[in-house]
């Protein structure tokens, strides 16, 4: 058994990150960050999960953890012949916020990388004086809207991670589409009843599902005026906007100008849309469409999930919606205003993006505040602009161009090329550090973009020479970071890391695509 050890003073195998939540950050007697590589395990038939849950536990003294910590199996994924394993720190049995490991497993059972943090804590607040249901009313209480639930909100009981150490509190999911969207994540004192910390992360309920029957051969004129041939459903004389080719299907619901999802299953009575209501789901159809098909030829992924999940769309969401999201089961666009946005739907980054938040969620889960909501961001960027290259569709380095108008202000939502013209930092010097935008998760993204921008394209900034090595290789990067490395807290730093990583299993740990990364990072103030 070949090991690079897990002592933590060796620089390769230390992720010198911290955990970051309700403004506070753990500190070394906390959180330990790891991210080690080599034949960590003898080769074993067991099962990828059992594994891992060996190992950790096996392994308790050298980590520094006590012997009520535990680990939850989260979820199991195959990839190019290895085993992914997530798990879940706890403590009791009870999942300790931010607190995840991934690792990997080779096809001979071996475990060859772990990455992640581990929680060291030495103060256990575990009092609980609030019940759950009087949880749920604080966090309900605490909202600006007064919301029609999607679902009803239900508490869970956690450990959060500050400075003092960790304490029992409630996490409640409060899910809602009216009078406006928001899927927020509330976490309660279990102890005290306060709200520790909150943040909107979207959700919605189930589609609908359509009539049996044929798939055909459909095509429409989309929001940019450009014919686009998809699939179609027939059934009973009409033609529904689904496409049962691709995994479990893709599916284009109308809101119909209203804010509940799905809406009604698209439907059109002579198989071509070419009226101007019909543009934003043509668009939302065949973007989705594509968008599979790069995750497919790309990367092997079927899906967001990795499983064929249904890919969802909703268009002519509310009235003159300038937004649009993944709310945890689909996508969502509105029309915008004419103005500051056209039809969101109408670009390719805009629906790539979108999936890829779903794809984020459904890997590294990245947690949507502060340095890991920024990241969580730059991926979604990173992977629209990817997309847009693959198809060579008028690729740039712009994200949202194509629906953006003059109320916007700019040309585009942000430019990975240079932030700076869309007013957000291309360094970490001049990072947001405010609490507006979940801690800066759209701003802050921005570095990151740079550096991915420098790894494709190569160029010099703040005196750092960077090499680039294509947006192909940047892409592949990026998504191994997603999918082996990240964990729901990583920040910019465990980011550098793994990004340094992914090269390395790539392309090896001498290769020119290694500094580029490592120049790439430093060029943006990242250590």
């Amino acid at each position: 058994m070949k090991k690079r050890i897990f002592i933590f003073a060796l620089a390769l195998c230390l992720v010198a990150s911290s955990f970051s939540f309700a403004g506070a950050t753990s500190n070394g007697n906390q959180a330990i960050p790891v991210l080690i590589n080599g034949e960590l395990t003898d080769a074993s038939n067991d099962e990828a999960a059992v594994i891992v849950q060996n190992y950790l536990n096996g392994n308790k003294s050298a980590y520094k953890l006590k012997e009520n910590h535990g680990f939850k199996v989260k979820h199991v994924e195959k990839q190019n012949g290895n085993t992914i394993v997530r798990l879940q720190q706890t403590i009791d049995g009870i999942p300790v916020v931010g607190f995840e490991q991934v690792a990997n497993i080779d096809e001979n059972g071996i475990m060859t990388s772990l990455a992640g943090q581990l929680l060291k804590e030495k103060n256990v607040r575990a009092g609980k004086k609030v019940n759950a249901n009087k949880a749920v009313d604080i966090a309900i209480s605490d909202l600006t809207v007064t919301p029609v639930f999607e679902n009803k909100p239900s508490a869970e009981l956690v450990y959060v991670v500050d400075e003092n150490g960790a304490a029992l509190a409630y996490e409640i999911e409060l899910s809602y589409m009216e009078p406006e969207a928001g899927r927020w994540f509330y976490y309660v004192s279990a102890d005290k009843g306060s709200v520790i910390n909150k943040y909107n992360k979207l959700d919605t309920a189930k589609p609908v599902k359509p009539s049996s029957g044929i798939t055909v051969d459909s095509s429409g004129i989309d929001v940019n005026g450009v014919l686009r041939t998809f699939k179609a459903l027939q059934s009973s004389g009409s033609y529904l906007l689904v496409d049962s080719t691709r995994g479990n299907g893709v599916y284009t619901y109308d809101a119909a100008y209203r804010t509940r999802t799905p809406g009604s299953l698209w439907t059109d009575y002579d198989n071509y849309l070419g009226a101007a209501y019909d543009a934003p789901a043509v668009s939302a159809h065949a973007n989705a469409s594509d968008v599979y098909d790069f995750y497919l030829n790309v990367f092997n992924r079927r899906s967001y999930d990795n499983n064929n999940a249904k890919l969802i769309s909703s268009v002519h969401y509310s009235r003159n919606y300038n937004n649009a999201f993944w709310n945890g089961s689909q996508m969502v666009y509105g029309d915008g205003d004419g103005n500051v946005f056209y039809p969101l739907s109408g670009a390719l980054d805009v629906v790539a993006h979108e999936l890829t938040h779903a794809v984020t969620e459904y890997t590294c889960d990245l947690i949507y505040q502060n340095e890991s909501g920024a990241i969580n961001e730059a991926l979604s960027d990173i992977m629209g602009t990817a997309v847009e290259f693959y198809y060579n569709d008028d690729p740039d380095y712009l994200i949202g161009e194509d629906i953006s108008g003059p109320g916007l202000g700019a040309v585009a939502l942000r430019s990975m090329e240079d932030p700076t013209i869309m007013g957000d930092p291309d360094h970490y010097s001049v990072r947001y550090i405010g609490t507006q935008d979940n801690g800066g998760v759209h701003i802050n993204s921005s570095i990151i973009n740079k550096a991915a921008y420098l790894m494709a394209e190569g160029g010099s900034h703040y005196n750092v020479s960077v090499t680039g090595i294509s947006i192909e290789k940047t892409a592949d990067i990026f998504y191994r970071c997603m999918t082996n490395y990240l964990t729901p807290s990583s920040n910019f730093t465990a980011l550098k890391a793994a990004a340094i990583q992914s090269a390395t299993d790539l392309y090896g740990s001498s290769s020119a695509e290694v500094t580029t990364v490592i120049d790439a990072f430093n060029a943006v103030g990242i250590q």
